[in-house]
């Protein structure tokens, strides 16, 4: 069913991304993933597993969308299409309202909003032509607000509710649309290096088998947004 079939993947160099692309390269499908510097990009792609001719490395900034449609572009000049769009690229910056810097906040919202927004956009004429599927790597902080997070909740909260809007617009031209939203991800967010204390956490792997289950789901069928999060909490 997915053999054959292309996905792109913004931030697909490490965490959620690079688990997403491996379990998609584990069914066949090619992947292009993205990095903010093609060397990065380049070298994660080195460690995936699975045909070399199937992966794709792009450099690209999702808060630019000439780079979105410029690396979407690629990928189709490189596969001939793109079925699967996963807009995961994200950032966090955490501090009061007192604290956070315009800097900051501004970031914030570029990578996890507009960058979704970009990557969405530029994903739409190409998957128009295959009846494609967008999904979108928000958080639990897309409905729960928390202290200190007044940039992360609110470029989450808007991903949500532009995530839903788009599905509804795009139902009709066949492109199915859904917003994942983990809670705890044994990643490198936030500066963060995963270790054995994480592993009551959700693996990045876990998410990409989400992902591949979301794609064989009956067509008929659209789970337009999924609330994830570990099943046992930290001890």
């Amino acid at each position: 069913m997915l053999k054959g079939k292309v996905a792109y993947i913004t931030g697909g160099t490490k965490g959620i991304g690079y688990g997403i692309a491996q379990a998609l390269l584990d069914k066949g499908m090619k992947v292009a993933i993205t990095g903010r510097s093609l060397q990065a990009a380049e070298k994660a792609a080195a460690t995936l597993k699975g045909d070399r001719a199937a992966i794709l490395a792009l450099e690209s900034d999702v808060s630019s969308l000439a780079a979105e449609q410029n690396a979407i572009a690629a990928v189709v000049q490189q596969f001939g299409q793109v079925d699967v769009v996963i807009a995961n690229a994200g950032i966090g910056h955490f501090a009061s309202i007192e604290n956070i810097s315009e800097a900051q906040w501004k970031e914030t919202i570029d990578t996890n909003l507009t960058g979704v927004f970009h990557t969405v956009k530029a994903g739409v004429d190409p998957l128009k032509q295959t009846k494609g599927y967008i999904i979108t790597i928000a958080s639990l902080a897309g409905a729960n607000f928390f202290e200190n997070g007044s940039a992360y909740n609110a470029s989450k909260f808007g991903l949500v509710g532009f995530t839903q809007a788009v599905m509804l617009d795009l139902r009709k031209y066949g492109i199915k649309v859904t917003t994942i939203m983990p809670g705890s991800v044994a990643t490198h967010f936030n500066n963060h290096t995963p270790n054995d204390a994480d592993a009551w956490k959700i693996q990045p792997e876990d998410i990409g088998e989400l992902v591949v289950d979301i794609l064989q789901l009956n067509p008929r069928t659209l789970p337009s947004k999924i609330e994830v999060r570990p099943s046992m909490p930290s001890k």
